[in-house]
């Protein structure tokens, strides 16, 4: 079972670089629509670490990034040092329609509709938002 990790600045455009690591790890390994769906995942995850768990914090606080593949699965994990929450709790609290206008708040329910599994734990004075995607060959 392949596995690698990438540390990125807190910044959003180190989103670049973790878009190519995860393409050069995955090498054609997922099928096309669920290589989408990781990506997405990735993004939407790396994004939210950034833009909410980072919010405040100085740029060169690392997000460590961690992925780990499996015949038909992939795990995605995104170690972040903000302040710990209830991600299920606010995934049950969103409301069923995507508001369309709102500027946030889809990242979630997105969250929610590709990943097959997720989780976001607190360990060691970081938080880990845990992702995982399965498919059939």
């Amino acid at each position: 079972m392949p596995k690698s990790s990438f540390r990125a600045k807190t910044d959003l455009s180190e989103l670049v670089q973790v878009l190519a690591w995860f393409d050069a790890f995955t090498q054609s390994s997922l099928p096309e629509t669920t290589f989408m769906q990781c990506q997405t995942l990735l993004a939407e995850g790396f994004t939210n670490a950034v833009r909410h768990a980072h919010q405040s914090k100085a740029i060169d606080l690392p997000i460590d990034l961690e992925l780990q593949l499996w015949d038909q699965q992939l795990e995605i994990r995104i170690w972040d040092y903000g302040e710990p929450f209830d991600l299920l709790q606010k995934v049950k609290s969103l409301p069923k329609k995507v508001d369309t206008d709102s500027t946030g708040g889809r990242g979630l329910k997105l969250l929610e509709q590709l990943a097959d599994g997720f989780s976001y734990t607190h360990a060691d004075r970081r938080n880990c938002l845990m992702m995982m995607k399965q498919w059939r060959g």
